[in-house]
C-alpha cells in the first residue's frame, strides 16, 4: 500500500476536523470569500474525510455542523466568531491551492492544519505601498474625469493620506464605521482646498473620484454574489454593511465640504 492510499484512509476525529474547518472558514469569510467560495473549499477536504459540512454563515461568524459519514454518531456542532474583516485575496487562493491538494490526497491532516496556520500568518501588503497604490488609481480616475495634471496630483495626495489615515485608526481597532467616516473627511478636506485655491482646471473631479478608494466594492460585490446563490441572509448582513460604509463616507464629505464653506458641488 503507498503512502498516498494511507492518506486517503487516514481516520480523523469529527471534533478535529470541525476545529480545522471552522479555522479556515471564519478566515475566508474576514478575508472576503463569498459564502459558495467557503463551501466549497470545506466540502472538498469533509468529502476527503468522510465527513458531511452543513453551515450558516452570518457576517460576524460562522455555525458548523459536522456529521462523520463512517459514525453518525459522531456529529460535532460548533460556533466561532470571525476576525476582523479586512480583505486579503492572497488568502483566499492559498486556501483554495490547499484545499485542492488535501482532496486530492496530496496532504496529511496534520500537514493542512500547518499549512492552515502558515497561510493564516502570510502578512498583507504593507499599509504605504497600498496608500500609493490607491492614490495612483484614484489620480487616473480623475485624469480620465477630465481633471487636469495638478488635479490628479491633488486626488492622489488626498487618496493617499485618506488611506494611511485609515488604516491607523484600523490598527488602533477603533469602530471600522469611525474610519471610513475619518479618512473620507480628511481626504475630502485635502482635494476640496483645490476648489478654495484654484490650483487645477477641474477641482471638482479631484473631489469625487479622490473618495473612491472608500467605495467597499468587495462587500457589495459579494452581497450580489450570495443573493443569486441563495444565501439570502450573508447577501443582506454584506448589503447593509456596504450601505452603512457608503453613509459613512457621504458623512464625511458632507462635513468637510460645510467647512470649507464649497457650495457648488
Amino acid at each position: 500500500m503507498n503512502s498516498s492510499t494511507l492518506q486517503i484512509d487516514e481516520q480523523v476525529d469529527a471534533s478535529d476536523f470541525a476545529d480545522l474547518s471552522l479555522d479556515i472558514a471564519t478566515t475566508l469569510l474576514a478575508s472576503g470569500a463569498h459564502c459558495g467560495r467557503i463551501s466549497n473549499n470545506l466540502n472538498r477536504m469533509a468529502k476527503r474525510w468522510h465527513f458531511d459540512v452543513q453551515l450558516q454563515l452570518s457576517f460576524i461568524g460562522v455555525v458548523m455542523n459536522v456529521t462523520s459519514q463512517t459514525d453518525p454518531l459522531q456529529t460535532i456542532t460548533r460556533y466561532r466568531t470571525t476576525p476582523p474583516h479586512f480583505v486579503h485575496l492572497r488568502l483566499l487562493t492559498e486556501f483554495s491551492r490547499l484545499t485542492w491538494k488535501a482532496a486530492d490526497g496530496d496532504l496529511s491532516f496534520q500537514e493542512v492544519k500547518e499549512e492552515t496556520a502558515r497561510i493564516k500568518n502570510i502578512n498583507h501588503y504593507s499599509y504605504l505601498s497600498i496608500a500609493v497604490a490607491v492614490g495612483i488609481s484614484c489620480a487616473c480616475l480623475c485624469l480620465l474625469l477630465g481633471g487636469s495634471l495638478m488635479d490628479g496630483v491633488i486626488a492622489c495626495v488626498a487618496a493617499c493620506v485618506g488611506s494611511i489615515v485609515r488604516n491607523f485608526i484600523s490598527q488602533h481597532k477603533f469602530n471600522p464605521l469611525m474610519s471610513f467616516v475619518i479618512a473620507s473627511f480628511v481626504t475630502t478636506m485635502i482635494s476640496g482646498a483645490n476648489m478654495i485655491l484654484g490650483w487645477g482646471t477641474a477641482p471638482e473631479a479631484a473631489l469625487a473620484t479622490s473618495v473612491l478608494y472608500l467605495v467597499p466594492g468587495v462587500p457589495l460585490i459579494n452581497s450580489l454574489i450570495d443573493l443569486i446563490e441563495g444565501h439570502l441572509s450573508s447577501a443582506w448582513n454584506r448589503a447593509l454593511f456596504g450601505a452603512s460604509i457608503l453613509l459613512c463616507i457621504a458623512v464625511g464629505m458632507i462635513l468637510s465640504i460645510s467647512l470649507l464653506g464649497i457650495n457648488n458641488f
